[in-house]
C-alpha cells in the first residue's frame, strides 16, 4: 500500500461525535480526541473574539470566587451568572467587552454559567481542548481536518440541559467535516439536520430557543446577533495548562 493510501485510510478512520450536554461527557472516550467546547451564547464567542483581538490569554475558572484569587496579578476579572455580570467584576461574557481596546495584550480571568464548566470537564481527559464559535467556524474546521485525531463537539448547553444554539453550531461543523471523517454518532446526524433547517436564518430559528429568550429579557439582543456572525475571526483558542491562548501563538 502506498504512503498516500495509508494516510487516506488513517484519515478516514477518524470519528466525530456530538455530546449534547456536559452531563453526558463521561459516556465518551476522549483521551485521544480533540474536544471542541461550544457555548455560542456567549462564552466561546467572546473567548474567540478576545483572543482574535490580541488578548494574551483567557483563564477559565469554575467559580466566581476563583476569580478573586487572581485579583492581585493585574488581570481583568470577568464573571457571569444567569446571563448577567456579577457585581464587582470588570465585565461578564458579552463579546463587546472583548475588543482590542479592552483586552489587547491583557489576560482575562473568566467564569460563566455553562462554558467554563464544560471547559473544566473536557480538560480533565481530552487530548486537546479548543474553542468553537460561528465567529471562527471555517478556521476551526480547517484545523480539525488537518489533524489525525477523533473529534468530540461538546455543547455547553444550559445548566446541563440540551440547548439549540450549541447544537446548531455542532451541526455546522459536522457538515463541513463529513467528507473527512468516517464515523458519526446519532447526535451528529441530528445536529447536522437541525443546522440544515436553521442555516438560512439562524436568528429567526433561535427565537424558539429558551436561552435566546432569557437574553432578550436582559435587553442584549445585540450580543445574540453578534455571536451568530460567520467567520469574522481566524483565531482558534486552545487550552494550554490553565490558559486559553491562540493556537500556534
Amino acid at each position: 500500500m502506498s504512503q498516500i493510501s495509508i494516510l487516506k485510510s488513517q484519515s478516514m478512520s477518524k470519528k466525530i461525535e456530538v455530546c449534547l450536554t456536559p452531563a453526558l461527557i463521561d459516556l465518551y472516550d476522549i483521551e485521544e480526541s480533540i474536544v471542541v467546547v461550544i457555548d455560542i451564547l456567549r462564552a466561546t464567542s467572546s473567548i474567540t473574539y478576545g483572543i482574535n483581538n490580541g488578548a494574551e490569554a483567557i483563564i477559565p475558572v469554575a467559580n466566581v470566587e476563583d476569580c478573586l484569587t487572581y485579583a492581585d496579578k493585574g488581570y481583568l476579572l470577568a464573571a457571569e451568572r444567569n446571563g448577567e455580570v456579577v457585581t464587582g467584576y470588570d465585565f461578564g461574557n458579552s463579546p463587546f467587552s472583548y475588543t482590542k481596546e479592552k483586552v489587547g495584550g491583557k489576560t482575562v480571568v473568566l467564569t460563566t454559567t455553562n462554558g467554563t464548566k464544560a471547559l473544566y470537564l473536557a480538560q480533565k481527559r481530552a487530548y486537546q481542548v479548543v474553542i468553537g464559535s460561528f465567529l471562527n467556524l471555517d478556521s476551526l474546521c480547517s484545523y480539525l481536518k488537518s489533524q489525525d485525531k477523533n473529534v468530540l463537539l461538546l455543547c455547553a448547553g444550559w445548566k446541563d440541559q440540551f440547548n439549540l444554539e450549541d447544537t446548531l453550531f455542532a451541526g455546522a461543523v459536522v457538515g463541513q467535516l463529513r467528507q473527512h471523517f468516517n464515523h458519526f454518532d446519532d447526535s451528529s446526524v441530528a445536529a447536522e439536520d437541525l443546522y440544515a433547517l436553521a442555516k438560512d436564518d439562524l436568528r429567526k430559528y433561535l427565537h424558539k430557543s429558551s436561552h435566546s429568550n432569557r437574553l432578550a429579557q436582559l435587553n442584549i439582543e445585540e450580543d445574540v446577533v453578534f455571536c451568530l456572525q460567520m467567520n469574522i475571526c481566524e483565531a482558534i483558542p486552545v487550552l494550554v495548562g490553565e490558559k486559553l491562548i491562540a493556537l500556534n501563538a
